[in-house]
């Protein structure tokens, strides 16, 4: 932005104009292009979608919000909604305690080899998501694979990973060894950027390990904390692949409802409701928008304190 000085005609004082400058668009103008045609504009037409059901006489009409007041009624997407918060509730705060503790002890000058450590335990999450996904569903299966081999040497079925009591643990525990990596990198990312003064001086008051620990270092990374628990939170509400990739292997206990996105998936591809699949999405998406911005709330007033 510039800004022109004029004088006045017959006045000694000065009046300033500004003049806005365009050219900063021509930087950020692709990407807004990019970003409204793979963002905004689905959206929006997921919305559209959403005011609207498909019916046998007159086509296509608009009903309004009766497909938000069917989805408040729809026990089968409540079911998958209780299922992926409590898949949220226990796998997240494992998976961020096993991220950090790792973190925190490649961050010591303790350990000997954090390099192949740090690489070690990054990888999993390099595997595309879909070989981690068979790769485990091999391990799990009851007839053949890891699993099978171990029953048959102890002569029962002691580890059934596709029962319905311990689906959601089989699931959470794939999720978990391919994201630790992830997250672990956001916390010792995090944890390097803490001044090597803040040691020295912990160091002069007679501190601890552990007590270096819980003063500066866990304070230190709780920036990255909050912004890897809205991320695990994110990924949890749009848990997809895994249970889907699965489903084959566990059809009685992997339904089509088994997450509100394999519901929202499988009511457009397969029921062709694409109306009521649009309704199901745009609820998740607010429902999960709202957790995430309390969650960075609550996080910048901590860190505020």
């Amino acid at each position: 932005m510039t800004t022109e000085i004029i004088a006045a005609p017959g006045t000694a004082g000065i009046r300033r104009r500004e003049k806005r400058d365009w050219r900063g668009w021509a930087f950020v103008g692709p990407f807004m292009i990019v970003f409204a045609l793979v963002f905004l504009t689905p959206l929006a037409y997921a919305l559209y979608l959403s005011f609207f059901q498909e019916k046998l006489i007159g086509g296509t009409s608009f009903v309004g919000f009766d497909n938000y007041i069917r989805a408040l009624g729809d026990s089968q997407f409540w079911e998958a909604f209780g299922r992926v918060i409590l898949f949220l509730v226990v796998q997240v705060p494992i998976m961020l305690a096993l991220a950090l503790g790792a973190a925190l002890a490649l961050d010591s000058a303790r350990l000997r080899g954090a390099s192949f450590f740090r690489i070690l335990i990054f990888l999993p999450y390099a595997v595309p998501a879909v070989v981690a996904v068979l790769m485990w569903g091999y391990i799990y299966g009851d007839q053949f694979g890891l699993t099978s081999n171990i029953n048959d040497f102890l002569g029962s079925d002691f580890f059934t990973p596709f029962a319905r009591d311990w689906i959601l643990v089989s699931i959470g525990n794939i999720v978990t060894w391919q994201f630790v990596g992830y997250n672990m990198l956001i916390f010792y990312s995090s944890l390097k950027t803490i001044p090597t003064d803040m040691y020295e001086a912990a160091s002069l008051d007679g501190a601890g390990a552990w007590r270096t620990i819980f003063s500066i270092k866990i304070p230190s990374v709780r920036g990255a904390l909050v912004i890897a628990t809205i991320f695990s939170i994110i990924g949890s509400f749009q848990l997809f692949n895994e249970p889907n990739i699965l489903r084959p292997l566990a059809p009685n206990v992997i339904t089509t409802y088994f997450t509100p996105n394999m519901y929202a998936y499988n009511l457009s591809f397969a029921g062709q409701q694409f109306n009521y699949a649009a309704t199901i999405a745009i609820i998740m998406g607010v429902i999960t928008a709202v957790i995430a911005y309390v969650v960075q709330l609550r996080g910048s007033k901590s860190e505020v304190r």
